[in-house]
């Protein structure tokens, strides 16, 4: 298991997704664990804090928006930076995630190159 805040939680009920990122991050150099629910992210957040979360907002029962509330309302996770990996890109959208406490937004299908600058302006190795 990784160190506290030494890896980068990715958050999509998308398998493909998830693996996904997770080869292209575990390439560029990051440690990363997965989760493909709400529910799931949760019990990880607490048994070990990420340096950064990947979230998808578009999951079944607890979506990225209401993770997103959750975790930006708990002063021990509120420093975590939040990046959001998803489909719905409306600009209304990103401004309420902004206003959220979401730290960046990406729309799929990913810019991996982009993503991966992202993710090292906020978790450098």
């Amino acid at each position: 298991m990784a160190i506290t805040g030494k890896y980068i939680l990715i958050v999509d009920d998308s398998q493909t997704n998830n693996v996904l990122l997770e080869a292209v991050l575990e390439e560029a150099g990051y440690a990363t664990q997965t989760a493909t629910s709400a529910a799931e992210a949760w019990n990880i957040l607490y048994k070990e804090k990420p340096a950064l979360i990947l979230l998808d907002l578009l999951m079944p029962k607890v979506s990225g928006f209401q993770l997103l509330e959750k975790i930006k309302s708990k002063e021990e996770l509120v420093s975590i930076p939040v990046l959001i990996v998803s489909a719905l890109s409306e600009p209304d959208t990103i401004s309420t995630l902004k206003q959220m406490g979401a730290d960046d937004f990406f729309s799929k299908p990913l810019d991996i190159k982009k993503l991966v600058a992202r993710v090292g302006d906020f978790f450098p190795l």
